[in-house]
């Protein structure tokens, strides 16, 4: 089993940053891949970004390349997410995903592909 907890949400101003941090416990080897999905009020679930532990590839939504950053601290089990340049658009409950060695580089965009869920941090883009 892998526990994963986000922070840093919150409120900022349009064309603002916020770095978001997942901290994760349990299996090391259920953390192969991990990730960022956000969700909005009346919306679907929506992907925004991975990162594979080892070749270190990584992966973007089309609306956040450019201006949002994923990283990995395997030696701390902890991932991060650098959004600048925020939009309201991008407000939403952001959940940190983890996926084990089952995971597949080409289904990184779907929810099925991911095995462990955070709770979710919230960030608030103001207009």
């Amino acid at each position: 089993q892998v526990q994963l907890v986000e922070s840093g949400g919150g409120l900022v101003q349009a064309g603002g940053s916020l770095r978001l941090s997942c901290a994760a416990s349990g299996r090391t080897s259920g953390t192969y891949a991990m990730g960022w999905f956000r969700q909005a009020p009346g919306k679907e679930r929506e992907f925004v970004a991975a990162a594979v532990r080892g070749d270190g590839s990584t992966y973007y939504a089309g609306s956040v390349k450019g201006r949002f950053t994923i990283s990995r601290d395997n030696a701390k089990n902890a991932m991060y997410l650098q959004m600048n340049s925020l939009k309201p658009e991008d407000t939403g409950a952001y959940h940190c995903v983890a996926a084990g060695l089952t995971f597949l580089p080409g289904n990184y965009y779907a929810p099925s592909a991911y095995d462990y869920w955070g709770r979710g941090t919230q960030v608030t883009v103001s207009s």
